[in-house]
């Protein structure tokens, strides 16, 4: 069965940094395009960053562009996600998707993917 857990979350202050993993079982991970997601309280699930299954290509939000970096360890089954510089407004739960390598990918849209994980909370205060 396929798992992905992510782990990291925490409260941090404002202009700290941290780094988010998440952990793919039972998955051919090398195949596979990730990305991440973040959903704040009363909000819409929205994208955050996207890597493809080589490594070779990077996509971010706007909103992170410049602070957070994507990356993925293909020997370790994890991706992550580095965050600096962080805002108030990052404050959200960030889950981590899955879904295999195609040519097409809409990769800042959640029915792109196909395997979620449970999500890590992420509280930055000022």
């Amino acid at each position: 069965q396929v798992k992905l857990v992510e782990s990291g979350g925490e409260l941090v202050q404002a202009g700290d940094s941290l780094r988010l993993s998440c952990a793919a079982f039972e998955l051919a991970f090398s195949s596979y395009n990730l990305g991440w997601f973040r959903q704040a309280p009363g909000k819409e699930r929205e994208f955050v960053a996207a890597i493809r299954w080589s490594g070779s290509t990077t996509y971010y939000a706007d909103s992170v562009k410049g602070r957070f970096t994507i990356s993925r360890d293909d020997a370790k089954n994890t991706v992550y996600l580095q965050m600096s510089s962080l805002k108030r407004e990052d404050t959200a739960v960030y889950y981590c998707a899955a879904r295999v390598r195609t040519t097409a990918w809409d990769y800042g849209s959640r029915s792109s993917y196909r395997y979620w994980g449970q999500g890590t909370q992420v509280t930055v205060s000022s």
